[in-house]
């Protein structure tokens, strides 16, 4: 009997601990509590996309306690922008997502701001832009898409969830160019985020829409949507039988970065956190898991090879911009 009573003491002994020490090693892993992520865009685009899925990545897999999200459209994300410079105080605790319109909107006085006016942080990733269709579309491939082109060009209206000028609109007018085209005679209408133009494909306002790949792989896999051209150099799983622009005889890639801008004068040592953990989290499963999903590229800059890298695309995009004329 004593030895029964013995074995049961230690059995209850060893639940005890166990469940004390749970919490212990949830916390040690733990290298923040909270990141609170705004987003310059509605629902359902880029930005929003990216948010989350780093959100997720960091709080499955023990790095971050909570993630919260702010939606704050406006001024081709100029709102946000403005929004975390003026109330840089209080927000500490906020990353905010943005990508190359960043540069872009800088360039073309979309607002006043650019990148050197926030803490640079993080670049996380690219994406690729792709072309889509609706699935019940008789466009089934970018030949067919520059033949409609041809025959009523201000019929043949490309959306994307940029305003005039920015990175769906210099997607597009890329690809036309590269297609022997005139650019500026495509018909660009655009929309708050890439969740209205989608939308607003779905419903045939549109003819074809530029958007980012992962916000349209999702939908060409489920067969609501066909992606016509992604602007990758070779062809990305997550696509399907998705061909590039190359392999249809359009010369031009593109890839766009997103990644993660704190307020202004942001403490050194709350900039090294959160760099930390965006490192740490491309070692993990959780962010391969939400990378492959999406089709995004690796591409990790912190801090000064982040500012070398954007300095090197405002230079880049700016001679673009005044060869298409947006500039």
């Amino acid at each position: 009997m004593k030895l029964n009573l013995s074995r049961r003491t230690l059995l209850a002994s060893a639940i005890v601990a166990l469940s004390l020490s749970a919490p212990l090693q949830v916390q040690a892993e733990t290298e923040l509590d909270s990141i609170h992520f705004l987003i310059p865009g509605g629902a359902g685009g880029g930005w929003d996309g990216t948010a989350r899925g780093t959100g997720e990545a960091l709080t499955n897999a023990g790095l971050v306690g909570t993630a919260s999200y702010e939606n704050m459209s406006g001024g081709g994300g100029g709102k946000a922008i403005g929004y975390l410079i003026e109330n840089a105080d209080s927000n500490a605790d906020t990353l905010m997502v943005n990508s190359t319109p960043i540069v872009i909107r800088s360039l073309t006085g979309v607002f006043p701001h650019n990148f050197r006016d926030l803490t640079l942080v993080a670049g996380t990733i690219g994406d690729y832009a792709a072309i889509v269709v609706d699935r019940a579309s008789p466009i089934n491939s970018m030949d067919d898409l520059l033949k409609a082109f041809d025959e009523d060009p201000s019929g043949t209206a490309v959306g994307g969830g940029s305003v005039p000028g920015g990175m769906d609109h210099l997607v597009a007018a890329m690809v036309m160019e590269a297609a022997g085209k005139d650019a500026l005679a495509l018909k660009y209408i655009p929309y708050d985020a890439g969740g209205k133009a989608m939308a607003a494909l779905l419903s045939g306002e549109i003819a074809a829409l530029s958007t980012g790949f992962s916000e349209a792989v999702t939908l060409a896999n489920a067969g609501e949507i066909k992606i016509i051209g992604v602007t990758s150099d070779e062809r990305v799983a997550a696509a399907g039988n998705a061909k590039t622009m190359k392999e249809q005889g359009i010369d031009t890639t593109f890839v766009n970065w997103r990644g993660f801008f704190g307020a202004p004068n942001l403490p050194e040592d709350k900039v090294a956190s959160y760099q930390k953990v965006i490192a740490d989290m491309y070692s993990t499963p959780e962010w391969e898991e939400v990378r492959a999903r999406n089709g995004w590229v690796n591409i990790h800059n912190s801090g000064a090879d982040f500012e070398t890298f954007l300095e090197g695309q405002e230079e880049t995009i700016a001679g673009l911009m005044k060869k298409l004329g947006f500039l």
